[in-house]
């Protein structure tokens, strides 16, 4: 092995160790170790580094060459610009994620009751508090909810750091909670025989129940519409997201389940469809 004294030399042995980890992992680990943008790691690969740092970037690679996530072996993420802790055990927040806040942001009011319905690591509610704030929407009243003690725990140390105030409740869906004006949630979507074709690197560290909706994919719609109008408020709103290819059987289901409701679905940034937004007539 070649001597490591340069972010360069770093790449090559950290390539080489973690062969079977895609690159922007390897780049992404590396940079936020190195505190380094994505630019400036491009840029500065001939940056001499110190025997600290080597030895512990050497470690993280090893750890990442196991099949560890980059977050997990750092212990955040990030979310809408905001750093979040992530620890195994509670899902890592997904980039797409990030338009589904969006939607909500652009339909929140001063004064309104929000519930962040499974968590995870809370990192819908961080962003949609504070982006609220930047737009000068006050007095939100906060809640999130999650299944595992492990997600609340994880949520409440980020709502702390990130000083949100924010009422915590463990939950099945939403049965023991109370009304909203708005529910927000990426629920668990993916069907159990698309199980082959993730990345094993999602399957090996991520909650399974973060993740998978049942065998069809949308086991959580069917409970959610069931029990939904019992936890909104008059003209309350829910922002959903689902699986791309789960929207002609969320059209079935919503229309058939909430014919009193006004359903809207959105395609993201690469076109496809992956959010819903519903609105209760009453």
């Amino acid at each position: 092995m070649s001597k490591i004294d340069t972010l360069k030399s770093l790449r090559i042995w950290a390539a080489e160790t973690a062969p079977e980890q895609r690159p922007e992992d390897i780049a992404f680990l590396l940079a936020e170790r190195l505190q380094l943008s994505p630019s400036e790691f491009q840029l500065k690969q001939d940056m001499e580094l110190s025997p600290d740092q080597i030895k512990q970037a050497q470690k993280d690679v090893r750890k990442l060459a196991k099949g560890i996530s980059p977050q997990y072996i750092l212990g955040y993420s990030w979310f809408f610009g905001y750093k979040i802790l992530v620890q195994r055990g509670v899902l890592i927040p997904r980039f797409e994620t990030e338009e589904l806040v969006e939607w909500a942001l652009a339909n929140l009011t001063s004064g309104d009751k929000v519930l962040d319905l499974g968590t995870g690591s809370g990192c819908i509610t961080v962003a949609l508090a504070k982006e609220a704030a930047k737009k000068q929407i006050t007095d939100l009243d906060l809640y999130a909810s999650d299944v595992t003690d492990a997600a609340l725990r994880n949520s409440e140390e980020n709502f702390l750091i990130h000083k949100v105030d924010v009422t915590v409740r463990k939950a099945n869906i939403l049965i023991g909670l109370e009304k909203f004006d708005k529910i927000i949630s990426n629920p668990p979507y993916i069907k159990e025989t698309e199980k082959d074709l993730m990345d094993q690197n999602v399957l090996q560290n991520e909650p399974q129940e973060a993740l998978f909706g049942g065998k069809n994919g949308i086991e959580f719609y069917q409970k959610f519409v069931k029990q939904v109008r019992d936890h909104l408020n008059s003209r309350g709103e829910f922002f959903l997201e689902f699986g791309f290819s789960e929207k002609e059987q969320l059209v079935d289901l919503f229309g058939r389940e909430l014919p009193d409701f006004t359903i809207e679905f959105k395609n993201d940034l690469a076109g496809k469809p992956r959010m819903v937004k519903g609105k209760w007539n009453k």
